[in-house]
């Protein structure tokens, strides 16, 4: 009898070790289902059970598969273990899924209602999926049963319930919540997360007031509050902050990396400081294709095209490779400067490299094909977009009414309300300026009224303007006055000068004298009304009239805008304006030109007259 006892005890014991060491060894879910599914069956000591919730643990932390983790939620019904919810919680929380982050707020209830007492390592993780899926209820709970537990004094959970109410705009509960804490309790990212929260919510003055507090706290910033700092200053636009805060970052010798420099470089070309800006980025000792696309992109915005396309060059000339953001800049300078070809190389480029004409950079191309004469190329561009939006539709509509192409123009618009595309106040400029050039009065007055009545849109001066274009091009000059005299917004330069257009084609003196008063009071350092109305008194042989003006001009040193060509060679625009001799060449063009004048005027003198 003892020797059996005995015999079934070794046998346990061999069990036991194979067991064990199959835990150790085990690598995969499958293996550890199975012992699992050995130890329910047949029973094993508690440090066995222990080591299977350790490999779980490792299996989770090491790997995203959905089929571990759904194992691992699984088991912790079974097995009451904190570091176990602990693991699976913080992988189910760093997982961009809304879905896996309402799973890590489910286990954390689960794990509640086990009787397990959570961390301060479970609330950080339950809190950032909260942030993820923007579950502000389920963080307000969290955040009273911190208070109750005393957990909220660790400085982690502290951070991390701040910026869940930060992502939840929520900027109160973040303030309150930062000065309810000691001083001696925040640190660092206490303060990055008030400040980018202020950013966030749109308040870059409280946030910069904030950042000076924090270093008065004595506190050194790292790279990222330096860069929300400096995206805040980059909202103000404000010049003097901008140097202040550089002058800081200088004189206290702050490590800066590429993301800080990159910063500054946006902070000053959105301040309007372009030498600023190129300055920070020529001493830069590492950039990125981030930090050529924002000198390439702010150059844009400022209207710099030239030199936007000359940083473009250079960035290929060291060999690194354009993204989405760099071709939207160089197609936007091409349209703006009229390079065609340039445009159609980056277009190649895309076809190229496998990158889609669809979204922003299928508009940017659309509005450069436009803008660069090329309609029907724009229409095909726009006609093989999958994913159109707003700015597609607007963009080809407004290019289609500049190249007088009224009736598609009309089309793509009733395309767009068909497929459920809302139009823009920027839509209609299109839309009413395609009627107004193919004199479709009835159309343009439907569309005008549209935009309140059917698209709940208040009409702005600039289409307002359109329809003073419309009558007046139309002739109905009284329908034109009216529209101006009763308008609810105070007419603009585009509104009178319209009218003043009217009056030229349809020679009314009178009326244009009225206009051209409304003009030069709104804008009295531009020519533009003072020859339009010496041609409408020229047009009317009222000669003395339009030499007075002359000498009005004269004696106020308005001085017509010279006239300006432009040609492209070799994916270079040259552009020649009346008298400007500034081109390089322009000795050698000059004699050109004067040869080619001799010559037509040998042939026409040397042609037989035929009468």
């Amino acid at each position: 009898m003892v020797s059996l006892i005995s015999s079934a005890h070794d046998i346990n014991n061999s069990r036991q070790f194979f067991l064990h060491h199959r835990l150790e060894s085990s690598n995969s879910v499958g293996e550890l289902k199975q012992i699992h599914a050995f130890i329910i069956k047949k029973g094993s000591p508690q440090f066995q059970i222990r080591l299977l919730h350790d490999k779980i643990k490792s299996l989770v932390e090491s790997s995203s598969c959905n089929e571990n983790l759904t194992y691992a939620c699984s088991l912790t019904k079974h097995l009451q273990n904190t570091h176990l919810f602990n693991s699976i919680i913080q992988c189910l929380s760093a997982s961009n899924s809304k879905t896996n982050s309402r799973e890590a707020i489910s286990l954390y209830r689960e794990m509640l209602i086990q009787g397990l007492l959570p961390n301060t390592y479970t609330l950080p993780y339950v809190l950032k999926a909260c942030a993820k899926s923007r579950s502000l209820t389920v963080g307000q709970q969290i955040h009273a049963h911190s208070l109750k537990t005393a957990l909220l004094s660790n400085v982690y959970v502290f951070n991390t319930l701040m910026r869940l109410y930060a992502v939840c705009g929520t900027i109160e509960a973040v303030h309150k919540l930062f000065h309810f804490q000691p001083g001696s309790r925040r640190d660092l990212v206490s303060w990055t997360t008030l400040i980018q929260a202020y950013v966030k919510i749109g308040y870059p003055k409280v946030a910069i007031l904030s950042f000076f507090d924090m270093c008065q706290a004595s506190l050194r910033p790292d790279g990222m509050t330096l860069v929300i700092v400096l995206s805040a200053c980059s909202k103000l636009a404000d010049l003097n902050l901008a140097i202040k805060i550089h002058r800081y970052i200088l004189d206290n010798n702050l490590n800066t990396d590429v993301f800080v420099d990159n910063a500054l470089v946006g902070m000053y070309l959105k301040c309007g400081r372009t030498h600023f800006a190129c300055k920070v980025f020529d001493e830069m000792p590492i950039k990125n294709v981030v930090s050529w696309n924002s000198m390439i992109t702010g150059l844009v915005r400022q209207g710099k095209f030239k030199e936007a396309l000359d940083k473009f060059r250079r960035m290929q000339a060291i060999g690194l490779k354009p993204d989405d953001v760099t071709f939207v800049g160089v197609l936007n300078s091409c349209a703006n400067l009229g390079l065609l070809e340039l445009g159609k190389w980056v277009h190649a480029y895309m076809d190229k490299n496998d990158i889609r004409a669809d979204g922003f950079i299928g508009n940017a191309l659309v509005d450069m094909y436009a803008k660069c004469g090329s309609i029907d190329q724009a229409f095909r561009v726009f006609q093989g977009m999958k994913c159109r939006d707003v700015y597609s539709y607007t963009a080809m509509i407004v290019g289609l009414a500049i190249h007088g192409e009224a009736q598609k123009a009309l089309e793509v618009f009733s395309e767009m309300s068909r497929v459920g595309i809302e139009p823009s106040e920027v839509t209609f400029v299109g839309v009413l300026s395609a009627c107004s050039h193919a004199g479709l009065v009835e159309e343009g007055c439907k569309h005008f009224d549209d935009m309140s009545k059917v698209y709940n849109l208040k009409p702005q001066t600039a289409h307002y303007s359109c329809m003073v274009d419309l009558f007046g091009r139309a002739g109905l000059i009284s329908e034109a006055v009216e529209l101006v005299k009763y308008m609810p917004l105070v007419p603009d330069a585009f509104a009178w000068g319209a009218l003043l257009g009217a009056c030229k084609i349809h020679g009314k003196v009178e009326l244009a004298e009225i206009a051209v008063k409304k003009l030069v009071k709104i804008e009295p350092e531009r020519e533009g009304a003072y020859i339009l109305m010496s041609n409408v008194y020229s047009s009317a042989y009222r000669w003395k009239e339009a030499m007075k003006l002359r000498k009005i001009m004269k004696e106020r040193k308005l001085k017509k805008t010279p006239g300006c060509s432009s040609v492209e060679v070799d994916g270079e625009v040259h552009e020649f304006r009346k008298g400007d001799k500034s081109h390089p060449k322009s000795i050698e063009i000059y004699k050109l030109l004067e040869e080619i004048t001799n010559h037509s005027k040998n042939i026409f003198t040397s042609a037989p007259f035929e009468g």
